[in-house]
């Protein structure tokens, strides 16, 4: 592998140039033109086979070694989210108003580039075909992964790879575990109608603030009393509208919010409590009220061998003590998708350096990435190609 170490040392530069002019030019989920076109132009510059438009503004990359053999995916998610850029001293910052790479798939996004670039210049080595998935919209239900499936993604694929920079973990380490990994993401809203009137006049109103208010109380007695406490799972409303004036009172409020689980049983029985609880605490108070709850991604879980295989490979990028096996991350990702139907793994490499102050969580205003990290990731998706590839080839 020196080589290929070699070979990223050379690359590395160029993966900070394409993150950073990424990071400049975010596009929201659903609106990945350009980036799709930088990603596009970039692949077709190594020689791959590209093929544009792919469940919406996804890019597949194909490279097809020397040899044959099995078919290897990787993955990189492209979208931004809709925060306004708030790092200070930053020349790579958004220019775009209102929307900013607050998750880092502009770095999973340059990465996988530097992997595609690594391979392309040693394809008459590769036993196989590699399959590079860079997926639009992520960040948001129903996702892009489901699309791009649709579209062919995984025809004839054989295993999947995928990598998710994580600031809460520091830069030269690794986690990943086998079975579960990450959570069911659940979403809802809640639109509540009471009868508005004078601040003053109370007793003449149905107050949707206050009925809202003993809602969001009521929902966490879902996690608190109506779940098993060793089974993992998140009740937050993450956002409450309701009225514009001091002395009136709302007639109408929106919740909204999630829900995140693992098991297929609690995940039902969250969402039938959920409605319980809100249709009972309207009625209660005199207010009508309507539920839209989606069914979000399926839980992140991965397959046993691939992720034997990265406690293998992680341990050569990282070190013994850098390659860990990781907790249960209540966050969700719709990676779930291709795992549910072939095998493979979800990995994250850290990508925080509180030297650096880089220390803010994703989804911050502030959030920003040890660009080294970028490096890791490569090199890690390299040695869990090459280790399955080799794994195949010695079983023929």
């Amino acid at each position: 592998m020196k080589s290929i170490n070699e070979a990223l040392d050379r690359i590395y530069p160029e993966m900070v140039v394409w993150r950073r002019h990424l990071h400049r030019h975010p596009e929201l989920s659903f609106q990945e033109s350009a980036t799709a076109a930088f990603v596009a132009e970039k692949l077709k510059a190594m020689g791959l086979k590209v093929r544009t438009g792919v469940g919406g503004h996804g890019v597949i990359g194909v490279l097809d070694g020397g040899k044959s053999g099995p078919a290897v995916a990787l993955r990189a998610d492209m979208d931004a989210l809709p925060i306004q850029d708030e790092k200070e001293s930053c020349d790579y910052a958004s220019t775009v108003p209102g929307v900013m790479h607050a998750c880092g798939h502009d770095a999973h996004t340059a990465a996988l580039l530097g992997v595609a670039k690594v391979l392309s210049e040693r394809s008459d080595e590769l036993p196989g075909r590699i399959v590079f998935l860079f997926q639009p919209a992520e960040e948001v239900t129903p996702g892009g992964a489901l699309g791009m499936i649709e579209d062919g993604a995984l025809d004839g694929v054989d295993v999947i790879y995928g990598i998710h920079l994580w600031t809460p973990f520091e830069t030269g380490t690794a986690y990943c575990k086998s079975g579960p990994l990450m959570a069911a993401a659940d979403e809802f809203v809640i639109d509540l109608k009471g009868r508005g009137g004078h601040g003053g006049l109370p007793h003449n109103t149905i107050d949707s603030v206050f009925v809202s208010s003993q809602l969001v109380v009521n929902l966490q007695s879902i996690v608190s009393r109506s779940t098993d406490p060793t089974e993992p799972c998140v009740v937050s409303v993450g956002s409450i509208h309701s009225g514009n004036g001091f002395n009136v009172i709302a007639e109408t409020a929106q919740l909204k919010g999630t829900v995140r689980t693992f098991h297929p049983e609690l995940r039902l029985q969250v969402k039938e409590r959920l409605e319980h609880i809100a249709e009972s605490t309207a009625r209660m108070h005199g207010a009508d009220l309507v539920i839209d709850y989606k069914m979000g991604y399926p839980p992140v879980v991965n397959h046993a061998s691939e992720a034997n295989r990265f406690a293998r490979t992680a341990a050569q990028v990282f070190g013994e003590d850098g390659a860990c096996t990781s907790p249960l991350i209540m966050a969700g990702e719709d990676f779930s998708y291709y795992l549910e139907r072939v095998p493979g793994c979800f990995m994250f490499v850290g990508a925080g350096n509180p030297g650096k102050g880089i220390v803010h969580p994703h989804h911050h205003p502030r959030f920003d990435i040890e660009e080294t990290a970028m490096r890791g990731a490569a090199e890690l998706f390299l040695r869990m190609t090459f280790d399955y590839l080799e794994e195949r080839a010695n079983s023929r």
